[in-house]
């Protein structure tokens, strides 16, 4: 049985993995970030004949995260984080600041409030959850997969830096799931983006016609499967430092890394994930 705290509990993988973790026995510290999504969590909780511990926890909020810093864990899973999406040459710099804030100060505050008890035990294991984008460029998400670039960086760095201390560092990498994550990312785009007048001329750009419907983008897939997958990440006694989920999505990263080395002036970096 293990002591877990996980960030951003309240929907998607976060949720799902903190009631899988709690059915197999394992003491679950799910944090949300608003006060009624924990009367929602609890309900999802009983419903489900699980018990875990519900914390309200902003991770930009350091009262907030000085509360969490009380709870003595085995596991930190870092799952808290936000999309902006829209063209970087012309995002609000408000925008790009909050979502950097999110996924990487707020993340990177979590784990420095957690690796001295940590290192003082010589045990524990640091999972965070970044991207497909942490590894690529999606355009017209690039603000967003540029935080998750962040957070690779970060995690390798603490990876070796704090090798002699018995933490475990290791980072989950998810593919296109339809949690309604993507959706909802996308969906910022529509407060203050307009394509008619957008300085880029992307083909891409049709990709904002799909947004803001009642049915969520096509091509998503099922959650669980990235949900088993941080199951077993949590519990392995030697995890493998970098999980990319599913096998295809690796596959289609490292053919798009191996792009971005043989690229000139016209070539494409993204390609279609559907070119083989």
């Amino acid at each position: 049985m293990k002591r877990i705290l996980i960030t951003g509990a309240a929907s998607g993988f976060g949720k799902g993995l903190a009631l899988a973790l709690a059915a197999k026995g394992h003491h679950v510290i799910a944090a949300v970030q608003y006060p009624q999504q924990r009367t929602e969590l609890l309900a999802e909780a009983w419903a489900a004949n699980v018990e875990m511990e519900i914390i309200k926890l902003d991770i930009t909020n350091p009262q907030d995260r000085a509360r969490a810093f009380t709870h003595e864990i085995d596991i930190l899973v870092n799952n808290a984080g936000q999309m902006q999406a829209g063209p970087v040459a012309e995002m609000p710099m408000e925008r790009v600041r909050e979502n950097f804030e999110v996924n990487v100060f707020g993340t990177l505050a979590m784990i420095q409030g957690f690796v001295p008890q940590m290192a003082a035990r010589r045990a524990g294991k640091i999972v965070t959850v970044t991207s497909m984008g942490g590894l690529i460029t999606v355009p017209f998400a690039a603000v967003y997969t540029a935080t998750k670039h962040a957070l690779e960086g970060l995690i390798e760095g603490l990876r070796t830096e704090l090798a002699e201390t018995g933490i475990e560092f290791c980072t989950a990498n998810p593919g296109i799931f339809g949690t309604g994550f993507n959706d909802r990312g996308a969906e910022t785009a529509l407060e203050w983006f307009d394509p008619k007048t957008s300085l880029s001329k992307s083909p891409m750009l049709t990709m904002f016609d799909m947004i803001g419907g009642a049915e969520p983008m096509p091509g998503q897939l099922d959650p669980q499967i990235m949900v088993d997958a941080l199951v077993d990440i949590c519990e392995a006694e030697n995890t493998k430092f970098r999980n990319v989920v599913p096998a295809e999505t690796e596959a289609w990263i490292k053919m798009m890394q191996k792009q971005a080395w043989i690229a000139h002036r016209n070539d494409p970096i993204y390609l279609d994930p559907t070119a083989g």
